[in-house]
């Protein structure tokens, strides 16, 4: 999977859980949570998102490295 199709996918599963916010006007080092307004369940169940779209093993401690769009796609591209 390139970046792109992965920056698609991040954008996509973003707009699930912020459907009022547009991720794709987020810029890349903005915090997510801060940004569209996600709070910690919101951010709990996009990264779930994330590994059952990607198929991706995404575990607690790395939760961090997913706290911004570049961050995500950074770590994803390094997992795929």
């Amino acid at each position: 999977m390139t970046r792109d199709q992965i920056r698609e996918v991040v954008l996509r599963t973003l707009a699930r859980f912020a459907p009022e916010a547009e991720p794709t006007r987020t810029p890349p080092d903005a915090n997510l949570r801060e940004e569209l307004d996600l709070d910690s369940m919101d951010f709990l169940n996009f990264v779930i998102a994330l590994h059952a779209e990607l198929k991706v093993e995404i575990p607690e401690a790395d939760y961090p490295k997913l706290v911004t769009l570049a961050g995500c796609i950074d770590y994803l591209a390094s997992r795929a």
